[in-house]
C-alpha cells in the first residue's frame, strides 16, 4: 500500500512537472494580433486568427504551419489559452467569458502616431513577459524611421494618399504620421478618412500619389481609385506603392511604409 501511495506522489510531481514546463499558450484573435504574437513570442504555443498568413499579412512568412484558431468560445476554451491578444477581434461574450476566467487578455488600441505604436508594443511585450523583446522592436522602428527621415534642407513634397476603394486619410490618422516620417506634406483637405472625388482629381491632379491597397487584385477591383480617370492622372506622379501587408496594423511596420516612400517603392 506504501509503494503504490509512493508511485502515486511521484507521477503527481511529474504531473505536475510537465504541466510548469508547459510553454505559454497564447491567443490571437484577429490578424494584427498575429503580428504582434509572431513578433514578440514566436516560442510560445500560438494559437493565431485564421487570417494569419493572408497575402495582407506582414508577419505572413513566420505564421505557416502554425496553429489556426476561430475566434470563437467554443475554440477558445478548446485551446486554453493563457493570454489573448486582440486588436478589434472577439465579440463581447468570448471577451467577458475569457476575463472571467481570469485569462489575461491584452488589447493592442488603435495608434495615430509613431509614439502611440511604441505604447502598443511596450503593452503587449509586457503582457507577453518579454518587455526586452518589445524594447528591440520598438529600438528597430525608431531606427527605420531615422531612415525614412528626408535629408536636412530637402524641400517638402505634398502627396495624396489613395486606396483602391477611393479613400484618403487626411490628419489624426497613422497614414498622416507616415507622409510625414518621409517628409512628404499631406494633400488631403479633410481631417481623418474621406472618399475622393474622382471629378475633382481629373481638374486638380494631385503633384503625387500614394497608393495603398492596390497590390491585392480582388479588392475593390472597380473603386473609384482603380477609375481609368485616375489611373491617368495619377501616371508618372506616383511617389509609392504601398502594400497593404503594412498598412493593415498599428505596428511598427508603419515605419518600413515610410521607408519605402523614401525608396520610392
Amino acid at each position: 500500500m506504501k509503494r503504490l501511495a509512493g508511485v502515486l506522489a511521484g507521477l503527481a510531481v511529474l504531473a505536475a512537472g510537465a504541466v510548469e514546463a508547459r510553454p505559454l499558450r497564447v491567443m490571437a484573435l484577429d490578424q494584427c494580433a498575429d503580428q504582434y504574437v509572431l513578433a514578440l513570442r514566436p516560442d510560445a504555443e500560438l494559437g493565431l486568427s485564421p487570417r494569419a498568413d493572408d497575402p495582407d499579412s506582414w508577419m505572413r512568412e513566420a505564421a505557416a504551419g502554425r496553429q489556426r484558431i476561430r475566434p470563437t468560445l467554443e475554440a477558445a476554451t478548446a485551446f486554453e489559452p493563457d493570454v489573448v491578444v486582440r486588436y478589434w477581434g472577439g465579440e463581447p461574450r468570448l471577451l467577458a467569458r475569457l476575463k472571467a476566467k481570469g485569462t489575461q487578455v491584452i488589447t493592442i488600441s488603435d495608434a495615430t502616431t509613431f509614439n502611440e505604436i511604441k505604447e502598443n508594443i511596450s503593452t503587449v511585450s509586457q503582457g507577453l513577459g518579454v518587455p526586452g523583446r518589445g524594447e528591440a522592436l520598438a529600438a528597430r522602428m525608431h531606427a527605420t524611421l531615422q531612415r525614412a527621415a528626408p535629408e536636412p534642407a530637402t524641400p517638402q513634397r505634398s502627396a495624396l494618399y489613395l486606396t483602391a476603394g477611393g479613400f484618403t486619410a487626411g490628419k489624426g490618422t497613422l497614414m498622416d504620421a507616415i507622409l510625414a516620417a518621409a517628409g512628404l506634406r499631406n494633400a488631403a483637405a479633410k481631417p481623418f478618412f474621406a472618399p475622393v472625388s474622382v471629378e475633382r482629381i481629373a481638374l486638380f491632379p494631385p503633384a503625387r500619389f500614394v497608393l495603398g491597397f492596390f497590390d491585392q487584385p480582388r479588392s475593390d477591383w472597380r473603386g473609384p481609385g482603380r477609375h481609368p480617370v485616375v489611373q491617368r492622372a495619377a501616371k508618372g506622379r506616383i511617389a509609392a506603392r504601398l502594400p497593404s501587408a503594412a498598412l493593415t496594423c498599428p505596428a511598427w511596420f508603419a515605419a518600413d511604409a515610410a521607408a519605402m516612400l523614401k525608396d520610392g517603392t
